[in-house]
């Protein structure tokens, strides 16, 4: 019969290091997002010439502005993920798999608090971006912890791995 206080051990560490992901970086994307807005409003910050530039935008699209006009479908598609991705981080067992998923989990929440809470209207809201680099679309914490989330388990799919316990 299997041991559920050792189950418990280990899952504990297992959800802290995910809560604390999760929390860590919902925070610092919303600090930063409070920040850009109070502080961006009259115009960019320029930090290497044109290239690289704090400049305020609203997006009601979804990645790269794209689906504009459908943000109750997006904000509702941000929920249905973000019930996936918890299910997801409380099953896997590899500890860079749940930090991947963890930093998606992140930013979908990060983005899905925008969209929920900010202006015009509950799940119509637009998502607060701030970091302008070259020709690259404008983003935030929110987006950076998605794509590297997701480059971390493109990359975690290619390399063989023990599952950790």
């Amino acid at each position: 019969m299997p041991n559920a206080d050792a189950d418990l051990s280990v899952a504990r560490p297992r959800w802290q290091l995910s809560a604390a992901i999760v929390v860590g970086i919902l925070a610092v994307d919303q600090l930063t997002k409070a920040w850009a807005v109070s502080e961006l409003e009259d115009g960019p910050i320029s930090i290497i010439g044109d290239d690289v530039e704090l400049h305020l935008t609203y997006n009601s699209g979804g990645a790269f502005s794209l689906f504009r006009g459908f943000t109750p479908l997006l904000a509702v598609l941000a929920i249905v993920i973000a019930v996936v991705l918890v299910r997801s981080v409380r099953q896997t067992q590899d500890r860079w798999t749940l930090v991947a998923l963890s930093l998606v989990l992140a930013g979908a929440l990060g983005n899905l608090a925008d969209r929920a809470f900010r202006p015009p209207s509950f799940l119509s809201g637009k998502v607060v971006d701030f970091v302008s680099v070259g020709s690259f679309p404008t983003f935030n914490v929110a987006d950076s912890a998605i794509t590297i989330g997701a480059i971390l388990l493109v990359i975690l799919a290619f390399i063989p791995r023990a599952h950790e316990a």
